[in-house]
């Protein structure tokens, strides 16, 4: 499995996990059969609010998860679209939420969860 998580710096396995997948500065990328990691810049981070392109912003990268602290409507979508499960980090670090994941602990976000305004943060 490839699970990707939007992340303020790039800590590898340590990084914090972003709070919101549109304006996450960059993704780490974790290929759980291979035990590799690698990271990216966001690739559209300087969208228009609300015209997210999730594929883009993830660099066309092959995954089947994002995790993350909040993500808006398009996003998800787009994410879904593309056969990608969206999940919502209940811990800090991405080695922690990746843990949870990998024990279906982490809860799969839909429409209902999508950030609904960006008032200076999400209210997740």
């Amino acid at each position: 499995m490839r699970v990707c998580f939007a992340i303020q710096e790039d800590k590898d396995m340590e990084s914090q996990v972003y709070n919101h997948f549109g304006s996450a500065p960059a993704f780490v990328i974790v290929d759980t059969e291979l035990n590799k990691t690698f990271s990216i810049k966001n690739r559209d981070l300087n969208h228009i609010h609300g015209a997210c392109s999730p594929l883009s912003a993830i660099g066309g990268n092959n995954v089947d998860a994002v995790v993350v602290g909040g993500i808006g409507a398009g996003a998800i979508r787009g994410l879904n679209a593309a056969g990608i499960k969206v999940y919502k980090s209940l811990k800090e670090t991405v080695k922690e939420n990746l843990d949870l994941l990998t024990k279906n602990r982490l809860p799969e976000l839909n429409m209902s969860h999508a950030c609904k305004g960006h008032e200076g943060a999400c209210g997740h």
